[in-house]
């Protein structure tokens, strides 16, 4: 007996039991998942996993007999070779099994019956107490599988699964040829012949497994696989280049006994130190390289740098749900609020539950309600959700709750402004609304005033005037609504104004207006030079006997609209300007309208001087006007 050919029979064949084993399991976990397996397409890889589990298990039954010096029962011995045959054929069938052409299914067919006739070779060969394997059985099918694969290179579907499968096939078919390059005899045999010969199928296992199935496969196999042989290997070399030359001529020597003996210790502790090392490393190298698997650090700060973007919570779990997807290979991510009847109990947790099928759900814990939940459904490559992923799970969890809660926060801090401001701007709305309630009786009492004078002196007068008054109560009620007027309507209510006076004080009162036209159409309160007029008519123009003149005017200075009103009366002094101020109607309305409209943009300011007398200016910023334009040429409109 050979005892490296029956150490590799048993590390083979068992190595194929496991692998055809895990597609089975793989295959009965997704159907039970899928509801069943009502669909054909979902027994084809069933069928192969069966087929790989007879050739093997009877082939480690048949060939370890032989190894131990007995003879295999030759039924079994026929019946694992025709599980081998039938192979290719059910990978033949998975490739086309999506084409409708006659010519797909006709060779489907023959691939079934090419298997079928070598399979009958072989069971009639243990009938006959022939050789097992036939020869014959072997050559048909290698011609037969040739030709199948010239074929099938013609008819596979155009796409992403159509290399794969032609390389399962010719794997599969290889795997029969194979078994010609030896004679089927134990303990003659080469280990490359071995391996080529009876373990070609397990090439055709790990494509199926890695297809369909890839994260499974390197999770529950190739991680344990690359580690032991890593383990073995480092062992291995710490053996032949340090215990062969070092330690063991020493140790047989009798030099050193108890030291040699330490050393070999030493050598085994330092391979079982290195294995936690060695398995962070093959891990590693399988998820990042063989997998593709998702830098967890990376993506975390990803979903953290684009939820910081987002401004509403179902865009930032709509983003979650996009990133999580692709990093844990699933093909359903979806969030949802959760009722209120099943909040009990859950306010701040956030563990990640995993459902039969393999998926996770997690919830976002926000700190207000309504909290969410994610769910991860549906993993590709029969991929399986380690402590990792559920990690991963928790901390983006987390990210999106803490955003929600910002953005939640935030929301709530600006409808709160926004609260705020509408509680001021009634209030300013509201003081505006008594300003002018209180200026315009004081207007019309003056005015009034004014035309019973007139009624006494000049009676024929008092009936033009009281017209006028009409037009200019008219003019000002209309905008007793708090809206702005242009400036050109509040001078026509000057002009008014001070027509009314002139008809009391005919001779004594010269006026002029000197607005240039491009300033007409500016807005401005209402009432913003009338009560100033007013002010110059009873305080500068009715003291003095021979009267005065009173000028209006409006000017861009700068960045400034300047408005003023200047009587040519006696000059008051700075004392008496300040009472003025402080105590007068107009002047202290004037002053808190223009506050409220315009805050620090505009100001009121008096002077007199006794060449130039009494001027009460106004100084609005041209940007809290609309950005009046400077007039080109100033055209002066003059009452006489």
């Amino acid at each position: 007996m050979n005892s490296s050919a029956a150490l590799i029979h048993l590390l083979g064949f068992s190595s194929g039991i496991v692998l055809y084993a895990m597609l089975g399991v793989m295959t009965l976990r997704a159907g039970r998942n899928a509801g069943g397996f009502g669909n054909r397409a979902d027994r084809i890889p069933l069928a192969t996993s069966l087929l790989g589990l007879l050739w093997n298990v009877g082939a480690l039954v048949v060939y370890g007999t032989r190894d131990l010096g007995g003879a295999p029962n030759a039924w079994l011995e026929a019946a694992a070779f025709a599980a081998l045959g039938f192979l290719p054929a059910v990978v033949v069938h998975a490739s086309l099994q999506s084409e409708e052409p006659r010519s797909a299914r006709s060779l489907v067919v023959a691939a079934y019956v090419l298997s079928a006739a070598g399979a009958l070779v072989q069971l009639h060969a243990a009938w006959a107490h022939q050789e097992i394997p036939a020869s014959f059985a072997l050559s048909m099918l290698t011609a037969g599988y040739i030709v199948v694969i010239a074929l099938l290179a013609l008819l596979a579907p155009r796409g992403p699964r159509a290399g794969w499968t032609l390389s399962a096939v010719a794997l599969a078919a290889f795997a029969v040829m194979a078994l010609h390059l030896q004679r089927h005899t134990t303990g003659s045999e080469s280990v490359p012949i071995e391996l080529v010969g009876h373990h070609a199928s397990l090439p055709l296992a790990l494509v199926i497994l890695y297809q369909d199935y890839r994260f499974a496969l390197a999770d529950i196999f190739l991680k344990r696989v690359l580690t032991l042989l890593a383990v073995v290997l480092l062992a291995g070399l710490l053996y032949a280049f340090v215990a062969v030359p070092v330690v063991l001529p020493n140790l047989a020597a009798g030099n050193g006994a108890s030291w040699a003996v330490s050393a070999l210790i030493a050598l085994w502790v330092v391979t079982a130190l290195a294995y936690p090392a060695l398995e962070r490393t093959i891990n590693r190298f399988v998820d990042r390289i063989v997998l593709r698997r998702a830098d967890y650090e990376k993506v975390r700060a990803d979903v953290a740098a684009a939820i910081a973007k987002l401004s509403s919570a179902s865009l930032v779990l709509d983003t979650l749900c996009e990133r999580i997807a692709p990093a844990m290979s699933a093909r359903e991510v979806a969030w949802a609020q959760i009722p209120e009847a099943m909040r009990t109990g859950a306010d701040g947790a956030c563990a990640v539950t995993t459902t039969r099928a393999g998926g996770a759900s997690v919830m976002v814990p926000t700190t207000e309600a309504p909290p969410y939940r994610l769910s991860v459904n549906d993993l590709a490559g029969g991929r399986r959700l380690f402590s990792g992923d559920l990690a991963l799970l928790e901390t983006l969890a987390l990210l999106a709750a803490r955003r929600i809660d910002a953005l939640r926060v935030s929301d709530e801090r600006h409808r709160r402004d926004l609260r705020e401001r509408e509680i001021v701007q009634l209030a300013a709305e509201a003081e505006l609304s008594s300003l002018r309630a209180q200026l315009n009786p004081h207007f019309l009492f003056n005015t009034l005033t004014t035309i019973g004078q007139l009624i006494q002196e000049a009676p024929p007068r008092a009936l033009d005037t009281l017209y006028k008054l009409t037009g200019l109560l008219r003019a000002v009620l209309k905008r007793s609504d708090g809206g702005f007027v242009t400036l050109g309507e509040e001078i026509e209510i000057v002009r008014t104004y001070l027509a009314i006076e002139g008809a009391r004080f005919e001779e004594r009162l010269d006026v002029s207006i000197d607005v240039p036209g491009a300033l007409l159409d500016l807005p401005v309160p209402p009432l913003v030079l009338q009560p100033l007029a007013e002010n110059a008519v009873k305080h500068g123009i009715a003291p003095m006997r021979d009267g005065g003149r009173v000028r209006v005017a409006a000017e861009v200075e700068g960045d400034t609209l300047l408005l003023s009103v200047t009587d040519s009366g006696a000059m008051v002094p700075a004392a008496e300007l300040a009472r003025r101020r402080g105590g007068g109607i107009g002047i202290s309305n004037l002053e808190k309208r223009l506050e409220r409209y315009y805050g620090d943009s505009a100001s009121l300011t008096m002077h007199s001087s006794a060449e130039l007398g009494t001027r009460v200016s106004v100084r609005i910023a041209l940007s809290a006007v609309g950005g009046a334009r400077r007039p080109r040429h100033a055209q002066a409109e003059r009452i006489a």
